[in-house]
């Protein structure tokens, strides 16, 4: 049997956090800065302006928003490389993006926060009105790429809590380039058919937590993409939408890869995939290892355990072979139903076959009929009672 991972980050990092709580430092109320309640009127200026007294502050600050509803129209970026303390920005109303989706589907983000240490973030729906560009991609036009939500990039010790997303033009959340980031109590919300929503989308980062949250998006509910480390992801309600993903990886050929990775006691329900490691059948040096699912409720999910290593929508590149390497990946306890017949799916590349892989204690079923499960190029162990039954290869295969 493939143990879980066995580091500092295979328990919860919770205690590298202190608890989420309001700071007692000075208030900085964006209605004092010129904000504008009703959503119609653009505060985006008062709120960076709240935003840049309160890094002058040295006691702790708090950004407080109040109930209301604030337009923010344009693209909204809270700097922290000149704060002088963490800033705590408490939101107890909504922020609404543009309109017109076309004002901010071009930058990328609508809402960031970047080179900040220390930030807490709590409470707020962040609504981007996503709904008119989403019919513009699905009626086949020329539309812009979209905007996230919410971005926070190049940034430590980040605590976020109680914020809801809704209608996000794209992602909900990104996470980049960051190191200490503890995320819960999330609510995301978007329509299953809304293309690129993910929830919760980790990058280059390290030290991520994830917990007890709900996801409903039209992609991933959590994706782990390129140069992640350590992350522990527990108590996450996911539907609909794709799954909780890693990857997809080896688009380009240098890519880092993906190492420590724990998703627990999940509930999956009413989603294309389940559980899924993905990577593009292309040559790459990147890699995913040490990785575990374990206790993850199944809930008329589409193909609930796979790992994919043909991955090449709409791309020349089939019948390449998938350099990234797969490895000491386990699935312990997954249980439920499956959309699919395909309940297991395993197919690992050719040229560098997955290893160590473990399947342990699984019960899937689809429907009235037997579930189906297929492997191929793929080395590991079969333990306790597997339904359907595992098809992995024992030979060692490294």
């Amino acid at each position: 049997m493939l143990e879980a991972p066995n580091s500092l980050f295979s328990i919860p990092i919770f205690f590298l956090f202190s608890a989420f709580s309001l700071t007692s430092g000075s208030t900085y109320n964006v209605l004092d800065y010129g904000a504008k309640s009703g959503g119609e009127i653009d505060s985006s200026k008062a709120f960076l302006d709240t935003w840049a007294a309160a890094c002058t502050s040295t006691t702790s600050p708090l950004l407080y928003v109040p109930a209301g509803t604030f337009l923010l129209g344009s693209k909204t970026t809270f700097d922290g490389v000149d704060c002088k303390n963490s800033v705590t920005v408490q939101i107890d109303g909504t922020l609404v993006a543009p309109s017109d989706y076309t004002v901010v589907g071009n930058d990328g983000n609508w809402i960031v926060f970047e080179q900040t240490n220390g930030i807490v973030l709590t409470g707020g729906t962040f609504d981007g009105r996503g709904a008119d560009l989403w019919s513009c991609k699905h009626a086949g036009n020329q539309c812009p790429v979209g905007a996230t939500n919410l971005a926070f990039y190049d940034s430590n010790n980040i605590q976020i809590s109680g914020v809801t997303s809704v209608n996000s033009q794209i992602f909900h959340v990104i996470i980049q380039e960051c190191t200490n980031v503890n995320i819960k109590g999330l609510t995301i919300s978007a329509p299953g058919d809304s293309p690129n929503t993910d929830g919760i989308h980790l990058a280059k980062s390290s030290n991520v937590n994830v917990t007890g949250s709900t996801i409903a998006t039209g992609d991933d509910c959590i994706s782990i993409s390129s140069g992640i480390y350590n992350v522990w992801i527990e108590d996450i309600q996911c539907g609909p939408g794709h799954g909780i993903s890693i990857g997809s990886l080896g688009a380009e050929p240098n890519e880092e890869g993906v190492q420590n990775v724990t998703v627990k006691h999940c509930t999956i329900q009413e989603t294309l995939n389940g559980v899924r490691i993905k990577t593009w059948a292309r040559p790459s040096t990147s890699y995913v290892k040490q990785v575990i699912f374990q206790n993850v409720t199944m809930v008329n999910a589409g193909n609930p355990i796979i790992i994919d290593q043909n991955y090449s929508p709409g791309s020349p590149d089939v019948g390449d072979s998938s350099g990234v390497e797969i490895s000491g990946v386990t699935f312990q306890y997954i249980r439920g139903t499956s959309s699919t017949k395909a309940a297991i799916s395993i197919n690992c590349s050719p040229s560098k076959p997955c290893w160590g892989i473990t399947l342990q204690d699984i019960d899937l079923t689809s429907g009235d009929q037997p579930a189906e499960v297929s492997c191929s190029n793929v080395y590991g162990s079969n333990v306790g009672t597997v339904v359907p039954a595992g098809c992995i290869n024992k030979s060692i295969g490294k």
